[in-house]
């Protein structure tokens, strides 16, 4: 089985086969780990059972998706089972592969992929004329987590062992502000 967990929002998001729960917490980092076992314990499946662990890389909250990284190798080096890193991309594309993926990203841009346009960041108006090259812009509704289970699938069976990491389409805010003064 496979324990799918996305952090990139504002609250914890889980699947395990065909169940699925979100849960609006007000700290990720407190709530992450008890919030996952009781999943787990709600599903009726130990932490032995795990084949695998998909985890959301992003985009999406900086630190959400850092939180759920780490959660996941941990518990993956603990299991001694596979963590892949699945994007919010890859899960929008799967349900509608022909489609603009744009995702707001709450700094008056978006988060942009398609099957012609990696992964960016692009202006409103950028989106307004690049989401013409595909029949439908997807994006604006919550992805689906639980199709991340074959994307996970395909990976493994792909054997793509790219560590998950955080899918970075911008710098962080300490990043932008930070004033170098190297001379």
């Amino acid at each position: 089985m496979i324990l799918l967990i996305n952090t990139s929002g504002g609250g914890l998001e889980f699947a395990l086969g065909a169940a699925h729960k979100q849960i609006a917490v007000e700290k990720q980092s407190v709530a992450l780990a008890p919030e996952c076992e009781k999943f787990m314990t709600e599903c009726g499946v130990s932490w032995r059972e795990l084949t695998a662990i998909g985890v959301v890389v992003g985009p999406g909250s900086f630190t959400g998706v850092r939180l759920g990284i780490a959660y996941a190798k941990g518990l993956g080096l603990g299991l001694n089972i596979p963590v892949v890193g699945i994007s919010a991309f890859e899960l929008y594309l799967a349900a509608t592969p022909d489609a603009f993926v744009a995702i707001e990203s709450g700094r008056g841009d978006f988060f942009v992929a398609s099957e012609k346009t990696a992964p960016q960041t692009m202006t409103i108006d950028e989106v307004e004329t690049r989401q013409m090259e595909c029949p439908r812009t997807v994006g604006h509704l919550p992805f689906n987590l639980g199709l991340g289970d074959g994307i996970v699938r395909k990976k493994l069976a792909d054997g793509d062992t790219t560590p998950a990491v955080p899918m970075y389409l911008r710098p962080s805010y300490a990043e932008e502000n930070h004033k170098c003064c190297n001379n």
